[in-house]
């Protein structure tokens, strides 16, 4: 057995949802691609078995297993089916607003429906003028005889439509830039909720997308997480534990890619030998294991801190550098593996196209490549390493 760096009872746990993935979710994936519909039978069995509750405590009724496992098992299933990774992935992001600002009566009200799977979570920060600056959100929340009034929208939604409870950040000081915008949990039934309108794409297809407008929208002073002006600095530390599930994501995606590009180069013969065997496929190949493996060790790394207990202001360089290495990988080793199977690669009869085009987003949501830049060099310029330098001339 190749060296491993979880532990027995994990890889245990790993191999149930890798089991799970191959048997019941890789026979449909191609189905959830084409149909465009949200897989409500993968969400079913998600709940049946229990893996949502790989990404919660035991007191809320979840598995307690830690970070580096929930990593896992969102890679496991992303491997056949980014779709059905994403459900696992965007849970975690929906919930966390829950278990990092929320208070104990809020807590207890949603985290073990959570867990359970009961309800399907999302997380609305993005406008359609304000992606990567959060300062800019027009949606606004005021104060009316004990409770907030929302108005305003969101684009580019993850679960919209499908989520029975959304983490909405509005501005309730709208001079006050970030430090005016708060958080609120918002039920899909509330007053003045509705899903204007859900996107066609290129990937992910069976995920949900969409707008979501709220007008007059009414919800209990009580659904609001944390104090007043808080909502941005707790965005952020969401982003900083979500975007390693983005990372997971893109990490099976791209494991999945290079799996199949080397069954197909094993057994595609040309000029008398399997091309597997021909240098420059050899070469795609071992670039492609190198480069997928690199970016496992960022990924793991990140989940090992996590479930450390590292500060929070150390986890967001390693997020931003997980999430940069993991998509930039998932995008070029989909497109080699494209180019190994050549003309049946761009067929929709071979899953490769399909991973191409699933990988793209994970260089796009959940902060883009560019942003995670910006956030490693940031992080970088506040590290001292003059200590490095001594007597360098």
């Amino acid at each position: 057995m190749p060296w491993d760096v979880l532990s027995e009872e994990q890889r245990e746990l790993r191999e149930l949802v890798r089991t799970l993935a191959r048997e019941r979710i890789a026979p449909r994936a191609a189905e959830i691609d084409a149909s465009h519909e949200f897989p409500w039978d993968v969400v079913e069995l998600f709940r049946d078995q229990g893996i949502f509750g790989l990404f919660f405590d035991e007191e809320v009724g979840g598995t307690g297993t830690g970070t580096l496992l929930s990593l896992v098992s969102i890679e496991e299933v992303s491997k056949v089916c980014a779709t059905s990774g994403l459900i696992l992935a965007v849970q975690e992001l929906g919930s966390l607003g829950l278990k990092l600002g929320g208070s104990d009566e809020q807590r207890a009200a949603w985290l073990p429906r959570l867990a359970s799977g009961e309800v399907l979570a999302a997380y609305a920060l993005t406008e359609a003028g304000s992606g990567s600056d959060s300062a800019a959100m027009r949606t606004v929340a005021r104060r009316d005889n004990g409770e907030y009034v929302l108005d305003g929208s969101k684009r580019f939604i993850t679960n919209a439509g499908v989520a029975g409870l959304y983490t909405v950040f509005a501005k309730t000081d709208p001079d006050a830039g970030h430090a005016g915008i708060s958080a609120f949990l918002v039920e899909s039934d509330a007053p003045g909720f509705e899903v204007a309108r859900l996107e066609e794409k290129m990937g992910i297809a069976g995920s949900t997308t969409g707008e979501l407008v709220f007008d007059g929208c009414r919800v209990p002073e009580a659904s609001r997480l944390g104090p007043e002006g808080t909502g941005f600095r707790l965005a952020m530390r969401i982003l900083d534990r979500s975007r390693p599930g983005v990372a997971a994501q893109a990490l099976g995606i791209a494991q999945g890619a290079t799996d199949y590009a080397l069954e197909y180069a094993r057994t595609r013969e040309t000029m008398g030998k399997p091309i597997a065997q021909h240098q420059l496929i050899a070469a795609k190949l071992a670039d492609m294991e190198t480069k997928t493996e690199a970016a496992r060790g960022l990924l793991y790394r990140f989940g090992q801190m996590a479930d450390a207990g590292v500060p929070e202001e150390e986890l967001t360089k390693a997020s931003a550098m997980a999430k940069l290495l993991c998509g930039d990988v998932a995008m070029e080793v989909t497109t080699e593996a494209v180019q190994i199977l050549g003309g049946y690669g761009y067929v929709k009869e071979y899953p490769v196209e399909r991973f191409m085009r699933d990988a793209k987003i994970t260089q796009i949501y959940e902060g883009t490549q560019e942003v995670q830049r910006l956030v490693i060099a940031r992080e970088m310029l506040k590290e001292s390493r003059a200590f490095l330098l001594a007597g360098v001339a």
